[in-house]
């Protein structure tokens, strides 16, 4: 099976289209309740927005010949890990007594992002740290090196793209976080993550609340598009997983 450009855009804007579909539902339901939670949490607690994102990640696995017995989302999701017992991610792939696959598919949305920005940052690098510590201690795999993705979307709106200020007490900060958007840092984030070979690929979408709801959304970074994630993921199936 052979993806064009145009079906991945049409793949990821059903998705895009399903998350904020879902995000408004789940809104409106805490909204009738009557158990309004503080800013957005009613939705963040309802979950299943990234279904659609899984959804499409589980086709593109398909399309590779793996079998749906080898697949693994929304339960039996825990690795073992070196700095605790386990973890649990978004996406799994095992075959064979081989961890082929390991994918973390997440999100952001306003209003607070700078203390989610580093809880995102410090989760993903701290999974990467314990995953890849794990497998050099033969928790997993002894003949397939893992492959390790990291998806990420974020709201498009005037506070994510906004420039920032830093605070510089005591040292500069790097040269490329001065003035940078939320948008931004998490566009270097995703650039660093795969740069260090923390994570085999990563992509970073935006999308803006109302227009994604039609399934509007942009890749900042050519470097970080879809197409490119979605050929890694690939390669690493097609070399290992029949």
């Amino acid at each position: 099976m052979t993806d064009t450009p145009n079906d991945f855009s049409l793949r990821i804007s059903q998705a895009v289209a399903y998350y904020w579909q879902t995000r408004h539902r789940q809104t409106a339901k805490h909204d009738k309740s009557g158990t309004q939670d503080k800013g957005s949490r009613g939705a963040v607690t309802g979950g299943a927005q990234m279904d659609g994102f899984i959804d499409l990640f589980t086709g593109i696995i398909k399309s590779t010949g793996i079998e749906e017995e080898y697949i693994f989302y929304k339960k039996s999701l825990e690795l073992p890990g070196y700095f605790r017992p386990t973890k649990k991610w978004d996406l799994l792939v095992v075959k064979n007594d081989q961890l082929l696959i390991a994918l973390e598919a997440k999100s952001q949305v306003g209003p607070s992002f700078g203390n989610n920005f580093n809880n995102r940052t410090e989760e993903a690098m701290g999974s990467a740290l314990d995953l890849w510590t794990a497998y050099r201690e033969g928790a997993f795999n002894r003949t397939v090196r893992p492959w390790l993705g990291y998806f990420f979307m974020l709201e498009e709106c005037l506070k994510s793209l906004s420039a920032l200020r830093v605070k510089e007490p005591h040292f500069k900060v790097f040269p490329e976080f001065k003035g940078a958007s939320y948008s931004k840092r998490y566009e270097i984030f995703c650039r660093k993550l795969l740069r260090e070979r923390h994570y085999n690929a990563t992509c970073f979408i935006t999308s803006h609340r109302e227009k994604g709801l039609n399934g509007n959304y942009m890749e900042p970074a050519e470097d970080l598009n879809f197409k490119m994630f979605a050929s890694s993921l690939k390669a690493q199936l097609l070399t290992y997983g029949n």
